[in-house]
């Protein structure tokens, strides 16, 4: 199991509009596809027997949510809610914890307070429509063909699952036509969305069950009631741990919420006990792999393998493109994932003005009009692929700058390391840090340096992020370029 945990997480990024743009429509049809595509593989853990039923989304795309129905004689139905289509810091940054305003829902004894970011997104899921349907309605609509006694799953993944403890109450409120079903909350990765008061309502609601699911290395669902003990993450010996750059960022994020103080809901159920899986890519004592291993912990992808469920279908993701020429040229573009259901290429916000699938892994686009550097980034019904670096495309050229790689990637000063990467020129500069290097010998895709004395400073991290400018570009950070000096004179 250990080795089906080291891989990188994929990028969920499904509900995204496209790069080059879509009216609300267009991107509802293709989320559908999507989802669809995704509920009818048998493979997966949802063994194809689940149908769409109804998909809701915010005007802005800031939430979405949908009904589904299992055709296997279970007699059962789910409200899913989507999370954050952002990074981890923007999920805790954009939900509001600091003010809090009263849920009131029929039937509760008094209203209670919940964060107002949390109650903003419940709003918006529970009033949002499709074709003037809502939420409730299509449930209602959906149980009124349901053999008696069915059972509703309410779920969610991060800040979905968040929501969803909203959600799923207010749910039980409501007036059911041809009886109340059974209920069960099951959150992943969640976040809290109130305090004591409102877990404790939460909690004194009939369940068939009631139950928060989640990694113990996950800082997401620490939040907002045990943020300072990620200070304390991750293990000396395969980090990385906490430098003071994210001892700040935590503390800043622990003291959003003011004197409010959070409890989350439901039966608690860790999902895996010590710091197992965790992704070796990203072991380094600095800001950038502390923030990449958070990211692989709170990942879609993590969480299926905790559970023992198989990975969801992969979107495309662009590993190389070809990276200059001029418009109406093709170019080869490698990766995977390009066999989904209409797959386009966008060159930043413009679309290509043709596109040749060869096979999984190639496709081939011709190059519309443009100038600058732009990310090349192809979308099918299953997602768009995330911009990365080697999948910059340069009218006119020169070609970008990228670093692939150092050998080797620890040492002292006065060490030679090789550096590698694509599309270095002969003006090639070599910095560890803020430190020039001298170069000692020049390659194409490899560069022979000297490495430099540390900057010596208070707080500076022994892991610096090494840098080449050459051709007016300067290679972009990366978990790749990252050299760890072994000793450092203290300052």
């Amino acid at each position: 199991m250990e080795d089906q945990f080291r891989r990188r997480p994929r990028t969920s990024t499904t509900t995204c509009p496209r790069p080059s743009g879509e009216t609300l429509a267009e991107q509802g049809n293709r989320i559908v596809l999507g989802i669809n595509q995704q509920l009818a593989e048998p493979s997966l853990a949802t063994r194809g027997t689940w149908v769409l039923v109804w998909l809701g989304m915010s005007p802005g795309n800031a939430n979405l949510a949908y009904v589904a129905r299992n055709t296997d004689g279970s007699n059962s139905f789910a409200v899913v809610v989507r999370g954050t289509v952002g990074n981890v810091t923007d999920l805790m940054e954009d939900l509001d914890v600091g003010t809090v305003v009263p849920l009131n829902l029929a039937g509760m004894p008094s209203p209670v307070p919940v964060a107002k970011g949390a109650m903003k997104a419940f709003t918006e899921v529970v009033t949002m429509s499709t074709a003037g349907v809502t939420l409730a309605q299509a449930l209602t609509a959906a149980l009124g063909g349901a053999q008696p006694n069915p059972t509703v799953y309410v779920t969610g993944h991060s800040l979905g699952g968040c929501i969803a403890t909203m959600v799923a109450p207010w749910l039980q409120t409501l007036d059911w036509p041809d009886g109340k079903p059974n209920f069960e909350l099951h959150t992943f990765a969640a976040p809290t969305a109130g305090g004591a008061d409102f877990a404790a309502y939460v909690d004194s609601l009939e369940w068939q069950a009631n139950e928060r699911h989640y990694n113990v290395n996950d800082l997401v669902p620490q939040a907002w009631n045990n943020l300072e003990a990620a200070k304390q993450w991750y293990p000396k010996d395969t980090g990385p741990v906490a430098d003071d750059a994210v001892k700040a960022v935590i503390g800043t994020l622990a003291g959003l919420p003011g004197p409010h103080v959070y409890v989350q809901p439901g039966k608690d159920d860790p999902l895996n006990d010590g710091y197992d899986p965790y992704d070796p890519d990203v072991v380094r004592r600095s800001t950038q792999d502390f923030m990449g291993q958070v990211a692989f912990q709170h990942a879609n992808s993590t969480y299926l393998g905790l559970l023992g469920a198989p990975d969801v279908l992969s979107g495309p993701e662009v590993v190389i493109a070809l990276p200059a020429g001029k418009a109406g040229a093709p170019i080869d573009i490698i990766g995977s994932g390009f066999t989904g259901q209409g797959v386009v290429v966008d060159f930043g916000t413009v679309p290509a003005t043709k596109t040749y699938v060869m096979r999984d892994d190639v496709l081939i686009a011709w190059v519309p009009e443009g100038v600058g550097v732009v990310d090349v980034r192809v979308t099918s019904s299953l997602g768009t692929s995330p911009a990365v670096p080697r999948g910059q495309f340069a009218y006119g050229g020169p070609a970008y700058v990228v670093v692939t790689g150092i050998s080797n990637d620890t040492g002292r000063a006065k060490d030679q390391v090789q550096v590698n990467g694509l599309y270095f020129d002969e003006d090639a500069q070599i910095w560890f840090g803020d430190n020039p290097a001298e170069l000692l010998r020049y390659g194409t895709e490899q560069l022979l340096v000297e490495v430099p004395d540390p900057t010596i400073a208070v707080g500076k991290s022994a892991t610096v992020d090494i840098t080449v400018m050459s051709n007016g570009y300067s290679s972009p950070k990366s978990p790749a370029d990252e050299f760890t000096y072994l000793e450092i004179p203290r300052p």
